[in-house]
């Protein structure tokens, strides 16, 4: 049996696709760089990251984005001999009533690309998809936001697009085609034309603990459509205690058997709290067919916590990664923030190049990756020459810019050497918990996070030996989706960072990274 959620950690609004005996998963990315994780298993059981499509500006350029803004609800698809992309771009999103999402299009020949160049298409919603009809027209959908009503309203529908075949550009105007059910919120819409239907599913609810996939089918693709008998696929907010929750935000492939399979969102809470900080995450159902309509194969609308697929699990989670600074592992891992990082590879080690603040929106330089397990270690070693307060280097494990800790080395000129200290960002509220009794310490200190469960501590060491625990607990509950204001997207990182607030040209070099998971959480 395979065990939920399959891809760990910060993975949501799934695009699932099977092609030439592969499933592929595309997820969004929203702020990190590079843009759309996508992974690759032959069974559902074993997956690998492949690429990250959206890996140069030409494709993505996110200066300035906000936090929580970035690519939204990606979609995968093939057709023609080409590999289709889908996707946002958020430029705004939060506490006004407006958005700014433009959509895009591009496409390759196969999934390591070349990408094209991106195709605009309109940027009157977010949550595309582009849907291949068996009479070759493509169409292009989005949900509508109407910045004059209030609450869910403005969620006002799924819009569909006609685009031409070829050069992807919208030739008709778009059509509102589904206001969604009494769930509200309507987005994530993704079409299929399965037996003479079409069979739309939609995301409802907010990508809350009422989040939910939401069926529809029409005879003709401009509708009008039907709910579904039990209106939902999945839902598992009357489940409080199942394992999976916040489930939603899906899509449909059919596997070589022809057994039909729901990639969905879901999020798991810490023990004792409503809170995710592995974010929302990805899970996998079967799907099967009666009176033309899809039921999880396990009945109801809770997904399972385990599915049969086509392997098990060959390898097991590795006790440490040891991360190759050169290798496929750290490439695929690690991501930097809203543009490419500035660093080289100098002797094994990885030199960063001095960013911006780690509030800023532009320029920050850090190279980090996904938390994946509730319980975790993550060790580093920084060596540095920089003299100035203002450049610093360190362990970074954050949120957002408004939720994170940084343990960090910087200059202390009263003291005339380096120390290590703490900088707390909570809600935005900055703090320096050891302030006045900062560590000093040489040119060369390991430092290490160490997270079980909820709760956890950072630690250092001059010898990479012997640890000292540092006396300033650390909250992982408020590095998760539902702690952010107003709302959150992506769960919480942990790396390497790298700030210059002097003259952008000192560097800080770190020998090596490791991950260590306690072991997949029960």
């Amino acid at each position: 049996m395979i065990r939920n959620p399959v891809l760990t950690g910060f993975h949501p609004d799934p695009s699932i696709l099977y092609k030439d005996g592969l499933f592929y998963i595309a997820n969004s990315t929203f702020e990190y760089f590079p843009g759309v994780c996508v992974s690759v298993s032959p069974d559902l059981a074993n997956w690998e990251k492949a690429v990250y499509p959206l890996s140069e500006k030409r494709l993505l350029d996110m200066r300035g984005n906000p936090p929580g803004g970035g690519v939204w609800a990606p979609c995968l698809t093939y057709c023609d001999g080409l590999f289709y992309l889908a996707y946002s771009d958020v430029k705004y999103w939060a506490h006004d009533a407006f958005k700014d999402t433009p959509n895009y299009i591009t496409t390759a020949p196969c999934i390591d690309g070349p990408w094209s160049d991106p195709v605009y298409i309109n940027c009157s919603g977010f949550d595309c998809s582009v849907f291949h009809d068996t009479d070759g027209r493509k169409y292009f959908l989005n949900m509508e936001w109407d910045y004059r009503k209030a609450g869910d309203a403005q969620f006002s529908g799924i819009l569909l697009t006609e685009i031409d075949p070829v050069t992807l550009l919208p030739v008709k105007e778009p059509v509102n085609i589904f206001t969604g059910t009494d769930r509200g919120s309507v987005e994530g819409a993704h079409i299929y034309n399965i037996d003479g239907y079409y069979y739309l599913l939609a995301a409802e609810g907010g990508t809350v603990y009422m989040h939910a996939e939401t069926v529809a089918r029409s005879k003709d693709i401009y509708g009008p459509y039907e709910v579904h008998p039990e209106k939902h696929l999945v839902d598992a907010s009357g489940a409080p205690d199942s394992p999976l929750q916040k489930t939603g935000h899906g899509s449909l492939c059919q596997g070589p058997d022809g057994r039909w399979w729901f990639a969905f969102l879901t999020g798991r809470p810490l023990e004792d709290t409503k809170n995710c900080p592995l974010g929302r995450e990805t899970g996998i159902a079967e799907v099967v067919w009666r009176d033309g309509w899809p039921y999880l194969k396990d009945g109801g609308c809770v997904p399972p916590e385990y599915f049969e697929g086509y392997g098990v699990t060959n390898t097991p989670a590795p006790a440490v990664i040891n991360y190759d600074f050169t290798g496929k592992a750290f490439n695929l891992d690690f991501m930097s923030l809203r543009t490419p990082a500035r660093f080289d590879i100098e002797d094994g080690a990885l030199r960063l190049y001095g960013g911006d603040s780690p509030i800023s929106r532009f320029d920050q330089n850090f190279l980090a990756r996904r938390q994946s397990d509730f319980s975790f270690e993550f060790d580093t070693a920084v060596s540095f020459k920089f003299n100035h307060f203002g450049r610093m280097a360190g362990l970074i494990y954050r949120y957002n810019e408004e939720n994170q800790y940084f343990l960090r080395v910087a200059y202390d000129e009263r003291r005339g050497q380096k120390t290590l200290g703490v900088l707390c960002f909570d809600k935005e509220r900055f703090s320096m918990p050891l302030a006045d009794d900062e560590i000093p310490v040489g040119n060369l200190v390991h430092l290490r996070l160490r997270m079980d469960g909820r709760y956890g501590c950072f630690s250092y060491s001059l010898d990479g030996e012997t640890y000292c625990e540092i006396p300033y607990r650390l909250d992982s509950a408020i590095l998760s989706d539902e702690y952010a204001t107003p709302l959150g997207f992506t769960g919480a990182f942990v790396g390497m960072s790298c700030v210059d607030l002097v003259d952008k040209h000192s560097f800080a070099d770190f020998l090596y990274a490791r991950y260590r998971p306690f072991g997949r959480d029960e």
